[in-house]
């Protein structure tokens, strides 16, 4: 039985293959309208199916990740320090995404009609800085209930982080609740194992559709998205990150890259942060010479929070779906994506299936439409190997930055 990976890629190049030949179908075909009709329900079925999981996994995930910070009191100057830096870093990812996006507005003019019966509710309001800040603040506190019914995301992230930091505070007593979500956030994600089964129907069905009913330009922009992402994540990786190492530490680049080499060799070829995390920590502690207490924590927790190449990729895919819907995003709204993304990045447990829920969630702060996970899934694994390699990256430079913060804390208390 193939991997859900190669399964999901062969549904995408049957569905690019069989939309290609109902194209070829006359406009008045009962075959074609039958095709359309058949496809356009069963993608509309499994992207409800996602959206059906999205709220209870954002919830659980953001209040089971907050409240576990507290097993690491311990080590406060560490976690505070590691947390701030990897804030930084991804802010970064996400500004270089957003800059390219802005300056080569790839996916603009498609106006692709897959997306018009979606985004037919949408609004779209000019505001000022002040009015923005009033409805955003008035928007992201609610009542939890109405936002969970809703399906009212940012809402729901504040509410968890609140509750989150509540279990903290409350340590001992609230350990039983704190081991209720964790149980209610493996079900979630056994919920989503099972709706992944259909992911290669899905996609196949939505793929058809999009090819059936738009034109061959639509390759020709997806190339162009392909290459900005990998242009732009290479530049974090190649500049922003020893930049900032450099900054830091006085660490060359070329030294880190020498001790580091194994660990993003792995992650490139694996796509995969927790499968090269026993790599990444040899590097780190036997080749950058990162004291183990801090290596043993850092590294770790960045493979499942510290995500520079995730978020740079989510926040860039947000613009290019909102130009392929014909959508001009304010400056407030990306500014909502930049949040978003963020949040969705650090959050999302390490596995396929629930980064593409993720995926939804971004699309869905700004209104756009979840039925694009179609064009993205499938280049997903191509792009998923430069990222991974990123993330990796900026887990080993995050170990060497906060080791050196670390110490000069501890010399100026000696």
């Amino acid at each position: 039985m193939p991997s859900l990976n190669v399964q999901i890629f062969i549904s995408a190049v049957l569905g690019l293959i069989v939309g290609g030949l109902v194209t070829q179908l006359g406009d008045d075909s009962v075959l074609r309208a039958d095709i359309l009709y058949s496809t356009g329900l069963l993608g509309s079925i499994f992207i409800d199916l996602l959206k059906m999981v999205l709220i209870p996994l954002v919830f659980t995930t953001i209040v089971v990740g907050v409240a576990n910070l507290q097993e690491h009191n311990q080590i406060h100057k560490v976690w505070t320090r590691t947390l701030a830096f990897f804030v930084l870093t991804m802010g970064l990812a996400m500004t270089v995404s957003l800059v390219a996006m802005n300056i080569f507005h790839v996916g603009e003019g498609m106006h692709l009609s897959m997306f018009q019966d979606a985004m037919a509710n949408y609004e779209h309001k000019k505001l000022t800085p002040s009015e923005f800040l009033v409805q955003f603040l008035h928007h992201i506190f609610q009542n939890p209930f109405s936002a969970l019914a809703k399906g009212e995301v940012l809402p729901v992230v504040v509410f968890a982080m609140f509750l989150g930091v509540a279990l903290i505070v409350s340590g001992e007593r609230s350990k039983n609740i704190l081991n209720l979500f964790k149980e209610f956030l493996d079900l979630v994600m056994r919920m989503i194992g099972w709706i992944m089964k259909l992911a290669p129907l899905g996609i196949f069905a939505l793929l058809l559709k999009l090819v059936a009913t738009q034109n061959s330009e639509l390759l020709t922009t997806l190339i162009e998205f392909i290459v900005l992402i990998i242009g732009t994540t290479l530049f974090h990786g190649i500049v922003v990150l020893p930049l900032l190492l450099y900054i830091f530490t006085k660490k060359s680049p070329l030294w880190f890259w020498r001790g580091s080499r194994e660990a993003l060799v792995t992650a490139f070829a694996t796509s995969s942060s927790t499968a090269t995390l026993p790599v990444t920590l040899r590097c780190a502690e036997q080749h950058l010479h990162v004291r183990k207490d801090i290596a043993g924590f850092v590294v770790p927790l960045g493979a499942t929070l510290n995500m520079d190449g995730t978020a740079l990729y989510e926040a860039a895919a947000a613009l290019f779906v909102a130009n392929l819907a014909g959508i001009d995003l304010s400056l407030g709204q990306q500014l909502i994506v930049f949040v978003t993304a963020m949040i969705a990045s650090m959050g999302a447990p390490g596995i396929p299936s629930a980064g593409m829920v993720t995926m939804i969630l971004v699309l869905q702060s700004v209104g756009l439409p979840v039925e694009a996970i179609a064009i993205l899934l499938p280049i997903d694994r191509l792009l998923d190997t430069v990222r991974t390699a990123v993330n990796v990256q900026g887990d080993m430079i995050s170990s060497l930055v906060v080791q050196e913060l670390v110490l000069k804390t501890e010399e100026k208390s000696t």
